[in-house]
């Protein structure tokens, strides 16, 4: 059972397309957990497209039942390794595009 507000806290949440990108579970996988009670879960739809949202720390404890936890352990660290090569890219696309403005500058100075 779901400790009180914890479906309102910040960050306690994640959709089931969310779920299945972070730790690489499938569908059927989150629908079996629901079915044998170990997930609660809320329906919603954003566009017209329905989606499950789940509570992270349920999902966690599943996940490391089924899988264990040196699973679980190995999806969360894959997973904190590409958003930070994703930021890397993006800081990486900003100095480009800071470095060529400063040349620019530099030149409209130096006329």
């Amino acid at each position: 059972m779901a400790e009180y507000g914890e479906w309102n806290r910040k960050g306690a949440t994640l959709s089931d397309i969310t779920a299945q990108k972070e730790f690489g579970v499938s569908r059927d996988f989150i629908v079996k957990g629901i079915r044998a009670g170990k997930l609660e879960y809320r329906e919603g739809a954003i566009w017209g497209n329905p989606y499950l949202r789940l509570l992270r720390s349920q999902l966690e404890t599943y996940i490391a039942e089924q899988l264990g936890s040196n699973q679980l352990g190995t999806l969360k660290t894959q997973a904190e390794l590409r958003k930070l090569n994703k930021e890397i890219a993006a800081l990486k696309k900003k100095l480009i595009a800071l470095q060529i403005r400063k040349v620019e500058i530099e030149k409209s100075i130096s006329k």
